[in-house]
């Protein structure tokens, strides 16, 4: 199954306090990738709960819970995405402390918003890549030395499967060529 030609496939974010922010920086990216709206941090956790999240581009000042709050919660559960701070506050020295990916004072024209959507698409795909491999050798290694009944009985084993499914369905979801997934059934992994 060949990649997709673009980024229509990343799944985007966007939140912000203020609506007409948060509407206007995803009327940049409709017809772009799939994206949807939060206007508050509690809003924005219930999102990324409810739905795979990719990429969250990130107000820092929110009444309520701030996008630094809402960054350390993802961070702290371990959110499996690229977090964006798209936020007027001028950075200062704290942000070497913050867990996010990258950095953008408004206002961020449109081919800005797209181009950074891109850039972390392609690294959260080479990130998922990454860990698909390592998944991927592990379940043919499993399988190799296992029978099929062991490996029906064995949860590690079905663990690291399913992991595996999961993963390439992310990776080939956000690569826009998936070539380089073929190559890996071409090692051989077991003893000739």
């Amino acid at each position: 199954m060949p990649g997709t030609d673009g980024v229509e496939d990343v799944r985007a974010l966007v939140v912000d306090d203020e609506q007409e922010v948060a509407d206007a920086y995803a009327l940049r990216l409709r017809g772009y990738c799939e994206v949807e709206t939060a206007y508050g941090g509690e809003e924005a956790l219930s999102s990324i709960d409810d739905s795979s999240i990719d990429i969250v581009l990130l107000d820092r000042h929110m009444p309520g819970m701030s996008g630094d709050d809402v960054l350390a919660e993802l961070d702290e559960r371990g959110f499996y995405g690229r977090v964006v701070m798209v936020t007027a506050v001028d950075p200062g020295v704290e942000v070497l402390e913050m867990p996010f990916d990258d950095y953008l004072c408004k206002p961020v024209e449109r081919e800005d918003v797209r181009a950074v959507v891109d850039q972390q698409r392609q690294i959260l795909a080479y990130e998922t890549l990454g860990e698909f491999f390592s998944a991927e050798a592990k379940r043919a290694v499993l399988e190799a030395e296992m029978g099929p009944e062991k490996r029906r009985e064995n949860e590690g084993y079905a663990e690291i499967a399913e992991r595996a499914e999961h993963l390439e369905r992310r990776v080939r979801r956000l690569l826009t060529d998936d070539s380089i997934l073929d190559q890996f059934d071409q090692i051989e992994r077991e003893e000739r």
